[in-house]
């Protein structure tokens, strides 16, 4: 796939994935512009890591609806943050990196979250992944996110050809038209868990197979 059949493909791909399930995350913020709000894009990506996003939609809403702002959250007892968001993967590390998190936005961003890449980085438990689905869906701003099937179909399509999901995100800063970059996390997310999948990816369902170079696939449905 190059930039001259990304173009045709990026449309295809769209209506492809209207059937298949989309990330809760991008569900939320899409279906509800009230909740486009950088700090419940950044809570909400901490609880994700390691945990099924079922799972991360309903501990999200529960602690939402208990504490819908920093101020708020920043008042809950680490206890208190450890129940609502049980069964979440590591609660208890995340109840307290939580708390944390909330007490250095108050203290040094005036209970914002940062809108710069840069900045999020510097937050305790914000990696490249949740820092760019801050700046996408939390901001609205120019950013890409990469996470294992945003690396894997990239590279399966032949498109670029990188090591690791750090790797794939710069190589597609270099190269993806800028009117994809918020986008593309949710569509291949939705994309890699229903069709391209790690292993025997769905080829003959494939709505955008005839553009994919099919890279280290050795077997396919």
């Amino acid at each position: 796939m190059t930039n001259r059949t990304i173009h045709k493909a990026w449309p295809v791909l769209k209506a492809e994935v209207k059937g298949l399930d989309v990330p809760w995350l991008e569900n939320m913020v899409n279906t509800s512009p009230r909740q486009r709000d950088p700090f419940k894009v950044l809570i909400s990506c901490l609880l994700s890591l390691r945990t099924q996003d079922r799972t991360t939609g309903i501990a999200s809403e529960r602690l939402f609806a208990l504490a819908p702002d920093v101020k708020t959250m920043s008042a809950l007892p680490v206890k208190k943050i450890e129940k609502v968001i049980y069964p979440v993967g590591f609660y208890k590390v995340k109840a307290e990196r939580i708390k944390e998190l909330c007490s250095v936005l108050i203290k040094k961003y005036n209970s914002e979250v940062p809108s710069d890449l840069d900045e999020l980085l510097t937050l305790k438990g914000v990696g490249r992944k949740t820092a760019n689905l801050v700046v996408t869906l939390g901001y609205r701003k120019p950013g890409i996110c990469v996470d294992t099937h945003v690396h894997r179909i990239t590279n399966r399509w032949g498109y670029i050809e990188t090591k690791t999901p750090e790797q794939t995100e710069f190589a597609l800063r270099k190269i993806l038209p800028k009117r994809y970059w918020i986008e593309i996390n949710g569509l291949l997310v939705a994309f890699g868990q229903g069709i391209c999948k790690p292993i025997s990816p769905l080829c003959s369902k494939c709505a955008i197979n005839r553009f994919c170079d099919t890279v280290g696939v050795t077997k396919h449905r």
